[in-house]
């Protein structure tokens, strides 16, 4: 069911990618490739070419990318830190490397263009080696937002607050109160209608809040159809459940 298209979903610790059909459904078992520590754009490329080596053909690529993501171009990358520069257009260079069209978007951006209603104002809150954050207002994107760098009630920014590093020294009990209060925080910053946590830590969280949605890990994938489709929405039955799966 054509066209193809080869969704990819960059993470601080892992690389994922699946090829979607027409409707936005994988064609098969997702891949997933150790993101380099070291992630220069060279470095970066050439684990994606190992990423998607034995996926199917595609005909097109949406890439979900962790920092601020401007007309194809990477503005700012948090978590690959000084080895990855200011302003690389990776759009353009993986689309000349893989003689596709690419489209890039932040990768909270996408996940929430998944598993979205398209009603009233939604916070999409993703929950893996940082914070990730995309905001939506009657299916439309807003301009992102890097809620990340936001001081939360501890005066250190979000990544630093409920990161992974902080889930695995301080315990999921611990994390949980502090996800908590950052969500509740939140809500009073944005006042959100309807709220969703995803990520791959998302499944340590063990609280709901109203209005609160966990959805699955597979959204940042599911969501690259909506890049190619003309609508910033997907329909939220994309998202394949409550946690991950």
């Amino acid at each position: 069911m054509h066209p193809l298209t080869l969704s990819v979903d960059i993470g601080g610790t892992g690389l994922k990618a699946s090829v979607l059909d027409a409707r936005g459904r994988m064609t098969g078992r997702p891949g997933r490739v150790p993101t380099p520590s070291r992630s220069t754009p060279k470095v970066l490329m050439e684990a994606l070419d190992e990423l998607i080596a034995p996926l199917p053909a595609f005909d097109r690529v949406s890439i979900g990318f962790p920092g601020v993501v401007r007309d194809g171009v990477v503005i700012t990358a948090p978590h690959f830190r000084t080895y990855f520069p200011a302003r690389f257009p990776l759009a353009r260079a993986l689309a000349r490397r893989w003689g596709k069209p690419v489209k890039l978007l932040n990768d909270a951006d996408m996940q929430g263009s998944a598993v979205i209603r398209g009603r009233g104002l939604e916070l999409v809150v993703t929950l893996g080696t940082g914070m990730g954050s995309a905001l939506f207002l009657d299916g439309a994107l807003l301009p992102h937002l890097e809620l990340a760098q936001h001081p939360s009630p501890s005066g250190r920014i979000y990544n630093e607050y409920i990161g992974d590093k902080i889930l695995k020294r301080i315990g999921k009990r611990a994390w949980n109160r502090r996800v908590r209060t950052a969500l509740e925080t939140l809500h009073t910053l944005v006042n959100y209608d309807r709220l969703y946590v995803g990520g791959g830590n998302s499944r340590h969280v063990t609280f709901t809040l109203p209005s609160m949605r966990l959805v699955s890990n597979r959204a940042g994938l599911l969501g690259g159809i909506a890049l190619w489709n003309g609508r910033t929405v997907t329909p939220s039955r994309r998202a394949a459940g409550r946690r991950g799966s």
